[in-house]
Formats: C-alpha cells, structure tokens, sequence
C-alpha cells in the first residue's frame, strides 16, 4: 500500500471541536495503524511521510499534538522537533515521539531536544492512544463509552 506525501482525514466526518493531530511516519504501515488509532479516538489528523515540510505543515494547520517518528530520511525528528520549538507559531505544540529508538541514552536525548512524550515501536494501539489522551487531556469532546460503541 502507498500513502500519498501528504494526506487529511475526510473534515466532514470529524466534529470540528475534535482535536487536530498532525503525524509524520516514513513507513506505511506504521503510519496506517497511527491513523487508524487518531480515527478510533475520532481524532481529525494530517499523516504525512516527508519531514522537510512539516514545520510548514504545522505553522499552516496548527495541529493540537504532533506524532513525529524519530529515524527519518531528510530530516530526522531530532532536527524537526528543535525547529518546531524555535517558531513562534509552533513552540507550544506537544510532540510526541514514535520510534524504535528505546535505550535510556535514546529517550534522554529524545526529551532535550523538547519532545513531551515517547512511545517506542512496537507499541500497542491502547497504549498509543493513553499517550493521545494523556497529552491531550481536556481536548477532547465528552462521549461515554456506549456512544464511542455506537458509530
């Protein structure tokens, strides 16, 4: 399966007041289950595959959180997340970092460069989504468990 550079979840599905998530992944896979998670949560999202724009992407959308993997081509996430910090129109974003990445020394330098969060591959969907929701705790629109059900 190809994912295009770039892709937005369809607006007309999504309540506007649902938080907007930006994710950036270089592998497709991984981007789809990343996707799939933000779309159970009801999430809007932005998914794209190349991290030389997504400072731009950012600054244009405002996203409410940023999934940013670590290990990619251009630009690593290290490098993104310290440019994302020095704009004014993206310093307050949290960004969540997703890798492979696990040693101590990995995760260290992972939050010095400003990351709010870690989650390393493999990871279960429910812990990424706890991550969602813990990051982004008080975003999101009330809904019991039986509506969540329903759709």
């Amino acid at each position: 399966m190809y994912l295009a550079h770039s892709f937005i979840s369809d607006e007309k599905k999504y309540d506007s007041q649902q938080p907007l998530i930006l994710a950036v992944e270089d592998h497709d896979d991984s981007l789809l289950l990343i996707s799939y998670a933000l779309e159970s949560l009801g999430c809007r999202f932005i998914c794209q595959t190349d991290s030389t724009t997504t400072v731009l992407v950012a600054k244009e959308h405002q996203p409410d959180l940023i999934m940013l993997d670590i290990l990619l081509p251009g630009l690593n996430g290290i490098e993104v997340v310290r440019r994302l910090k020095q704009e004014p129109l993206t310093s307050n974003i949290p960004v969540v970092a997703v890798t492979a990445l696990a040693t101590r020394e990995d995760r260290e330098r992972i939050f010095q460069a400003g990351f709010n969060d870690y989650i390393s591959k493999p990871y279960m969907i429910e812990d990424l989504e706890s991550i969602i929701r813990r990051t982004l705790c008080g975003k999101f629109k009330p809904q019991s468990v039986f509506e969540l059900c329903q759709e």
